[in-house]
């Protein structure tokens, strides 16, 4: 289809991204940006670019995408836990200032020929454009001001965090977590520049308040930063900060807001990004997907016959992958609010626990990432030397691996039910095993369980979702009521069950009989 003009709402990268490629794309169509802040004002800090998506940015516009990388800081990634720490040789990580792609992604859109308006707000309904682009960000007034059009739904999590900033290039891009008088908080630090690094902090609520956030909070202004609390984290990390302060942009404490949209177009209007969806920082940041929307906006109409199949074929086609990385983003969101009930395990185990915390990583793809790191976490989980751990024919050792608990012995991991011995079942039908269901499920085990003889067998529908619940209960039961812990899961399922023993979510598998 041919487009006659197209306006873009909100100023940035997906935005500004999206511009670029229709410009490009339709050379005679008027395309115009409408952004109400100054091209100045930028709030944030650094933006992390795994390598997948440098590929598909490259694809779509491998120009805009050389100058991001040209301008861009590479770095490792490491994990550190009272003392111990372990590093990542990951490769093609980068990281780059926010303010800086926003620098690379308008001089690409003016250089395409995109017309750029800043300073002024400008609604939909301002606008006599053949198309629409709402891409204004999680508070989008496009989607707000649209009643039940996109049928939004905004669910706030729990927990709070800050981003912030210090004035150094961190070694690595780190996750730490400090135990303080109030509780835990744990940080996610990356560099970003030879002399910047992002430093986000996270903690849950009980920690917060106790720690007096609640009352900072309420005394910074909406468009200040909460000084008090940075000064706080400072002191709290200063070995990791080496000297260095926190530095702030209109930081204070959040809780993150997951949008959910049922429909994502409404006449000329479609939303991108931030607007329409949102899927928690730990998994990768809303920068990435509301750049590949863009792509996914741009196919589709470049396919399309006409607008309105063009904007459904967008949908149909973008939404899958989405809610995916959406429903990945929840798991890996409630991993992270209980890290701190991990903080016994050994550094190396921990990091197998996290790069298979949502199911999209087996051991055995982390082994082709970081060998060391997995014969290191391996040999934690066993008990055994690190020279003892095979370099490949992971499954059948981990399985093999004999388990003590409690004066009961089970020769390997992989049992039959009679060599389970007594036990409760169980079939997990909770969709969040951190929530209330999870806890009443929790709590009435821990009432029945006698934990000299008995251990709980779980069950779940045959879906990878509902097995990845079945482990992450698992582990809330093997912490919380010391009960041995075995699951029934389809073989289907046989790598994430590895992962789930490896990482110390589920003591034992129960073979299926045929």
């Amino acid at each position: 289809m041919e487009l006659r003009s197209v306006a873009v709402l909100g100023g940035g990268p997906g935005g500004l991204y999206v511009a670029r490629l229709l410009k490009l794309r339709y050379p005679h169509c008027a395309v115009d940006l409408y952004e109400q802040s100054p091209p100045q004002q930028t709030f944030g800090f650094g933006v992390g670019l795994a390598t997948r998506t440098q590929r598909n940015l490259e694809a779509a516009d491998a120009e805009s995408l050389a100058a991001i990388v040209e301008r861009s800081f590479q770095h490792e990634m490491a994990m550190e836990v009272r003392g111990q720490r372990s590093l990542l040789p990951v490769d093609n990580l980068i990281a780059i200032g926010r303010s800086t792609l926003l620098d690379v992604l308008r001089h690409y859109a003016e250089e395409a020929g995109v017309g750029l308006h800043y300073g002024k707000r400008v609604s939909a309904a301002d606008l006599d454009a053949e198309l629409v682009i709402a891409a204004d960000g999680v508070s989008s007034a496009t989607r707000e001001g649209a009643g039940d059009a996109f049928g939004a739904t905004i669910d706030i999590h729990e927990s709070l965090y800050l981003w912030c900033g210090t004035d150094f290039a961190l070694s690595s891009a780190v996750f730490v977590p400090v135990e303080t008088e109030h509780g835990t908080f744990v940080a996610h630090g990356y560099p970003y520049a030879p002399d910047r690094s992002t430093f986000l902090v996270e903690t849950d609520e009980e920690t917060w308040r106790r720690a007096g956030f609640d009352l900072t909070t309420a005394r910074t202004p909406f468009d200040q930063t909460d000084e008090e609390s940075l000064a706080y984290l400072s002191a709290a990390f200063q070995d990791e900060l080496q000297g260095h302060r926190l530095i702030g942009n209109r930081t204070r404490w959040l809780q993150f807001r997951t949008v959910h949209c049922a429909r994502w177009r409404h006449h000329n209007v479609v939303l991108l990004g931030d607007a329409a969806h949102t899927a928690h920082y730990s998994i990768g940041s809303g920068t990435k997907l509301a750049m590949e929307d863009g792509i996914a906006l741009d196919a589709a109409l470049a396919a399309a016959p006409d607008l309105p199949s063009a904007l459904a074929r967008y949908e149909t086609e973008r939404r899958p992958a989405v809610e995916h990385l959406q429903e990945t983003a929840r798991r890996s969101m409630r991993w992270w609010d209980t890290f701190p009930d991990r903080l016994d395990l050994p550094v190396d185990q921990l990091l197998i626990a996290y790069m298979t915390r949502a199911g999209k990583v087996s051991v055995d793809r982390f082994a082709t990432l970081a060998g060391e790191v997995v014969r290191r976490g391996l040999s934690q989980y066993a008990g055994c030397e690190v020279s003892d751990v095979p370099d490949d024919d992971r499954t059948p050792w981990i399985l093999s691996r004999p388990l003590v608990r409690d004066g009961r012995t089970w020769s390997s991991r992989s049992v039959s039910l009679e060599e389970l011995g007594d036990h409760h079942e169980l079939v997990v039908d909770v969709r969040d095993p951190w929530g209330p269901e999870g806890d009443a499920l929790v709590k009435h085990l821990a009432t029945g369980i006698d934990h000299s003889a008995s251990s709980v067998l779980l069950r779940a529908e045959g879906d990878l979702g509902s097995t990845l619940t079945m482990f992450d209960l698992g582990e809330r039961l093997r912490r919380e009521t010391g009960a041995v812990v075995a699951v029934r899961a389809d073989e289907r399922w046989t790598e994430h069950a590895i992962a789930g023993l490896a990482s110390g979510r589920i003591d034992l598998v129960v073979r299926t009989t045929t």
